[in-house]
C-alpha cells in the first residue's frame, strides 16, 4: 500500500476528500476486476462476494463524492489515482481462480484491515482538525466494514481444507 507524493500535514479537507475517493474508486475497481475473473473461471460464490464488495466500494465512493461536490463544487483535484497503490484494494495476487467464499472473505478483511492500518498512520500526521475528523471518520469506517465482513465469513461453512495454493493457476491460452 503507498501513497506517493502527499505531505500529510499539508492536506486540505478538499485533498483529504480526493484522495478517500480514490481510495475507494480503486478498491471497486479491483473488486470488479477480481469479480470478473472468478466469473471467467465458473466460480459464482466467490464472484459473488467480490460484486458485494465492489457494490460497497462504490456506494461509499459516491458518498465521499457528493460530500465533495457539495462543499468545493467543481475545484480542481490535486490528488490523482497515479498517487495511490493498494491502499485498500486487494493485492492483484490475492484472487485464485479456486479460492472459495471463505478465501475471497478473508481477502477483502485483510483489505479492510490494510485501510484502517493506512488511516491511524496517516492521522499522526494531521495538522488541519477538519482532515483530521474525516479521517478519524474513515478509520472508523474500516471498523465497520471489518465487522460486516468478520459477520459475513461467520455465516459460512467450514471450508473444505484445500487452499487455493493447492491448485495451479497457470495461465491458459484464451
Amino acid at each position: 500500500m503507498s501513497v506517493q507524493g502527499l505531505d500529510y500535514g499539508k492536506l486540505t479537507l478538499r485533498d483529504a476528500l480526493d484522495l478517500a475517493v480514490l481510495i475507494e474508486e480503486e478498491a471497486k475497481e479491483r473488486y470488479t476486476e477480481f469479480a470478473d475473473q472468478m466469473q471467467l473461471h465458473h466460480n459464482a460464490e466467490a464472484e459473488s462476494f467480490f460484486r458485494f464488495m465492489a457494490v460497497n466500494e462504490e456506494k461509499h465512493r459516491a458518498e465521499l463524492a457528493g460530500r465533495r461536490a457539495r462543499l468545493f463544487g467543481d475545484q480542481p483535484a490535486t490528488v490523482s489515482s497515479t498517487m495511490i497503490f493498494d491502499v485498500e484494494a486487494p493485492e492483484y495476487d490475492e484472487a485464485r481462480a479456486f479460492m472459495t467464499a471463505r478465501h475471497a472473505m478473508e481477502a477483502a478483511l485483510r483489505c479492510e484491515c490494510k485501510a484502517h492500518d493506512f488511516f491511524v498512520g496517516v492521522l499522526g500526521h494531521i495538522q488541519d482538525p477538519a482532515v483530521r475528523e474525516l479521517f478519524d471518520e474513515l478509520r472508523e469506517e474500516e471498523v465497520h466494514h471489518q465487522a460486516l465482513v468478520k459477520r459475513e465469513i461467520e455465516r459460512l461453512p467450514p471450508d473444505s481444507g484445500f487452499k487455493p495454493d493447492d491448485f495451479a493457476d497457470e495461465p491458459v491460452a484464451q
